[in-house]
């Protein structure tokens, strides 16, 4: 069923201006444009609203009953489309972003406090997740965008380069090692090591680097999050391989973030969307923002 809204606009107006040189005044058309808008819903209805008569116009029976629900239509319509325009104009609107928590230390923080000053009525609805299921959010469009560690590249999925994240070694400042300025992956040989679950996008890509390079790491402790790795460090258990952008000098106490060299291993930090796919005004705000600072967040996320 077709509505024809502007018919039913134009019999609102006209019932509350009282008549047709006013409504089409207010509505900044011509009488019989207004007419003819009239005449159309009544034939499609195939019911009167309006008796017309050179001297006055007055509803019908049946138009006094519409007439309520009449405004209510138009009223519903304007908010919407006026709701639209909004996000349209100044980027309004909310939606969800899946990311690696990794990036919900300080990263993503910064990003979402630069993004409140400029959209201060828009929300964000985070999703904490793997790398692989950032991907899997995207794809299925449970998130508009995702920031992630780059992978296998999926057709289906527009992928921009953000930054890459060294991994570091982190351990306490009673560690022999904690004096240095860089350690080698071959110093490490015989520390008490927590590694992150061979699950994660993060130990996938540092195996297969190390393992072109012939070397070898087994842990003493084996955990699912690089948040349980850190208290572990700083609970003295062990010492850690973890991403840079993990943890910035001077978050823990006693905590020491010291860069890994020969080689120098680093993971891709992206962005994603889904491949022709439009992003609602709220989300494409947040991209081009991302999009401009990744520069700044390169060097944030920089060895010491």
């Amino acid at each position: 069923m077709k509505i024809d809204f502007d018919g039913i606009q134009a019999f609102v107006v006209i019932a509350e201006l009282g008549g047709f040189n006013k409504a089409a005044e207010h509505m900044h058309v011509t009488q019989t444009a207004l007419t003819r808008r009239i005449q159309k819903l009544e034939s499609y209805l195939g019911l009167k609203l309006l008796d017309r008569t050179t001297r006055y116009v007055e509803l019908t029976a049946v138009g006094r009953d519409f007439l309520p629900q009449a405004r209510v239509i138009v009223s519903e319509m304007t908010a919407a489309v006026g709701r639209l325009k909004d996000m349209s104009k100044y980027s309004r609107g909310s939606f969800t972003l899946a990311c690696v928590p990794t990036m919900a230390a300080h990263i993503l923080p910064k990003l979402i406090r630069e993004y409140a000053e400029t959209s201060p009525k828009n929300r964000i609805r985070l999703l904490d997740a793997t790398s692989y299921e950032v991907r899997d959010a995207v794809l299925s469009s449970q998130a508009e965008l995702g920031i992630g560690v780059h992978g296998e590249q999926h057709p289906d999925l527009i992928e921009t380069p953000l930054f890459d994240d060294p991994l570091m070694f982190f351990c306490r400042e009673s560690n022999p090692l904690s004096r240095m300025k860089s350690v080698t992956w071959s110093d490490m040989s015989g520390a008490e090591l927590i590694v992150v679950s061979n699950l994660t996008a993060t130990r996938v890509f540092m195996d297969y680097q190390l393992a072109k390079r012939g070397i070898s790491l087994s842990g003493a402790y084996e955990v699912q999050h690089h948040a349980t790795a850190i208290s572990l460090v700083a609970a003295g258990v062990g010492c850690a391989i973890l991403p840079a952008s993990t943890f910035q000098e001077g978050d823990r106490p006693g905590v020491r973030r010291i860069p890994l060299v020969s080689p120098v291993v680093k993971r891709k930090v992206i962005l994603v969307r889904r491949r022709n796919s439009t992003l609602s005004p709220a989300a494409e705000a947040f991209y081009e923002l991302v999009k401009r600072t990744h520069g700044k967040i390169d060097q944030e996320t920089a060895p010491d």
